[in-house]
């Protein structure tokens, strides 16, 4: 007999509260009431996380909220006969079944076959039938247990398992169609949707065959059943493993639960598709996507803001790693490192040290690899951005058109520009029919070399110079406004601008405009070390200000991947990385951007009136010793985070706000 479930995980006839939240956290509860749980918290705050991205409610009054967590600590299920229902978004209306399936983060493939084989369970209505009539806790775990308690669900495809689908008529030729399923986790809605598929297949007198992508791996269709197919169904929520291997097949795509809701009209659109030969097709070069064929309802937002966040996440190291190297290179090379760290690394050696000793010797060793590793901050976010529209043929264009945007100073926005320009652009040839004896080439030179010239071409061409353009106005200008007596006035302004586009061409003008200052600096011309420091601790407001936020203030106005990056800005802030703040700024930039600017115009104003000047470039709160008064320093920074962090957080709150059932999730 299996222990996944045990009567004290089941209510029945239940009231566990007024929305889905309240549901899932009390079956979350339970869980860890039971010792199969570190944290109840925990479990409800990846369960629900995981609801958020797509609704669990089915069809016939069933929902299936689920999560593998780091907090599970024996695979179970949860389950609740509700009285009355919950609307957990299915179609038809409320559920009164409901499991919460919790899988640890590690789970054994044998675990999560087990959990899986229940998902395709409930598809059946025999089961539901038996669900719905049991009188006790003891009958439901007999009932799940006969479900799940044989053995290990087969990986293979769904459809190998079934009977012959009966002919349409008896002279039409079969349509063949194969498919592939695939959710987040991997446990459920991957193998109801197969099965789903399966079954209309079946129904519709259609060939079809499933290969469900599941957390425990997966069966591969065999090459000649794929080759022989008339049409691809991807029902899936994250990329298609090796989908080079459907290149050139008609192809419909939606998220996993269209194929549960749907199927029967899926598999209609294949057949059409099949027939049409202006359908979209699979394409080696675009199969893993995000702008493929999008998934049936998203808008283009969603599909932007999908390519975004991929970008920053692979840019995030470069700025981590690079930004905190260089706070530490000032921290043992002193303030002035970056004037003779290149030379120290060059013409010296531990056995021969510079005249500063040791320690400068390190600190240019560390300034160098962090200042290197920020280079590639901008073409590393263009190519990853390139990379998350057309997959592996964008990654080079993108990374060149970003090479492109350093190189005619449009710095970060530049960046995206070029890396939406190199992705689309690779995208478009991508999904031209080229002729069988080109297309081992298409992906690894015709596209890379086509994406390249029309991109980073129009980088040059068009896109550089009105951008170099306005930061020389905007520098003028500034330098004209320090030199009279509206000092605060300027830190108000270069806190608005540090804060607007978060290391973008704006932050930079800012940037540049208070480095480039220091060399006529003196002890009878401050105002270079005062601009410096006003820029420096305004730019540091934004992560901090986000770190404060999501990690103290309102957790639960966040999800927690931003939480989590939450914990790592609180040292970016302190490092003076304004780029620590773009995670939260992609996500959310209408209220993220606002609650930054109006702390950061808070903390240059404070900057400037208390007088605070650095004499360091960077390094935020590691270059302490370069920053007189530091008292000063700590009021201006620690007042901009908190009005930014609060502004952000009433935003939140009260423009836009999220539904009652988002709010539940819990700090």
């Amino acid at each position: 007999m299996s222990d996944t479930i045990t009567a004290e995980l089941v209510s029945i006839d239940a009231d566990l509260g007024a929305d889905k939240a309240a549901v899932i956290r009390a079956l979350a509860d339970r869980v860890a009431a039971q010792g199969r749980a570190d944290s109840g918290q925990a479990l409800f705050d990846d369960a629900w996380a995981r609801e958020q991205k797509d609704e669990t409610g089915l069809p016939g009054g069933i929902a299936i909220p689920h999560a593998k967590s780091a907090s599970v600590t024996t695979p179970s299920l949860a389950f609740a006969r509700l009285a009355p229902g919950v609307d957990f978004g299915a179609p038809d209306g409320p559920a009164d079944v409901v499991f919460l399936i919790a899988a640890p983060d590690t789970a054994a493939e044998a675990h999560l076959a087990i959990l899986s084989k229940l998902a395709r369970s409930l598809m059946q209505d025999e089961f539901t039938g038996a669900l719905r009539a049991a009188k006790t806790p003891d009958e439901i775990v007999a009932i799940v247990d006969a479900a799940i308690g044989e053995g290990p669900a087969s990986s293979a495809p769904a459809a190998e398992a079934a009977a012959p689908a009966a002919p349409a008529s008896a002279d039409a030729p079969r349509a063949r169609i194969v498919a592939v399923t695939a959710c987040a986790t991997g446990i459920a809605h991957t193998f109801m949707a197969a099965d789903a598929l399966t079954a209309a297949g079946k129904a519709e007198g259609v060939d079809l065959v499933v290969e469900p992508q599941g957390s425990s791996g997966y069966k591969a269709l065999p090459q000649s059943v794929i080759d022989e197919a008339d049409a691809v169904i991807f029902a899936v929520d994250v990329d298609v493993r090796q989908p080079e291997r459907f290149a050139g097949k008609p192809v419909v795509r939606s998220g996993v639960k269209r194929g549960i809701e749907e199927p029967k009209q899926m598999i209609a659109e294949a057949i059409a598709a099949s027939k049409d030969p202006s359908a979209a097709r699979v394409s080696a070069a675009t199969a893993t996507s995000a702008t493929a064929a999008p998934a049936a309802g998203q808008s283009l937002g969603r599909r932007i803001q999908r390519i975004l966040l991929t970008g920053v996440s692979y840019m995030i190291p470069f700025v981590a790693g690079g930004g905190l190297l260089i706070a530490l290179g000032f921290l043992f090379g002193g303030y002035n490192v970056t004037e003779h760290a290149n030379d120290v690394v060059l013409n010296n050696a531990l056995w021969d040290l510079p005249a500063g000793g040791l320690g400068q010797y390190i600190g240019s060793v560390f300034f160098v690899i962090g200042a290197t590793s920020m280079g590639f901050l901008v073409s590393a976010l263009a190519g990853y951005i390139a990379f998350a529209i057309a997959d592996r043929p964008g990654l080079a264009p993108g990374f060149v058109a970003g090479a492109v945007a350093v190189l005619m100073n449009a710095g970060f926005i530049g960046g995206i520009v070029g890396g939406l320009l190199a992705g689309f652009i690779a995208a478009a040839i991508g999904r031209i029919d080229a002729p069988r004896w080109l297309r081992g080439l298409m992906p690894v030179v015709i596209i890379p070399l086509l994406a390249s010239i029309v991109a980073s071409g129009l980088m040059l061409l068009f896109l550089g110079r009105p951008i170099a353009w306005l930061m020389q106005v905007m520098n003028e200008w500034l330098t004209g406004l320090a030199g009279t007596s509206g000092i605060v006035l300027v830190g108000v302004i270069l806190g608005l601008m540090m804060c607007f586009d978060l290391g973008g061409p704006v932050n930079k003008v800012a940037y540049a405009f208070a480095t480039a200052g220091l060399a006529s600096a003196s002890a009878d011309n401050p105002a270079p070390y005062l601009i410096m420091a006003a820029v420096m601790c305004s730019g540091m407001v934004p992560p901090l200000a986000m770190a404060l936020a999501s990690t103290v203030l309102d957790r639960r106005r966040f999800t927690t991947v931003e939480r989590e990056n939450g914990v790592a800005a609180w040292l970016l802030g302190a490092s003076f990385i304004s780029e620590g703040a773009i995670p939260f700024a992609a996500a959310d930039p209408l209220r993220v951007i606002p609650a930054s600017m109006l702390g950061g115009a808070l903390t240059g104003a404070l900057s400037m009136a208390f007088a605070v000047q650095s004499l360091a470039p960077h390094g935020g709160i590691f270059v302490f010793f370069a920053i007189n008064p530091i008292w000063g320093f700590l009021i201006a920074l620690a007042a901009g985070t908190i009005v930014s962090a609060l502004a952000v957080v009433a935003l939140k709150r009260f423009v836009g706000a999220k539904t009652p059932a988002a709010e539940a999730v819990a700090a």
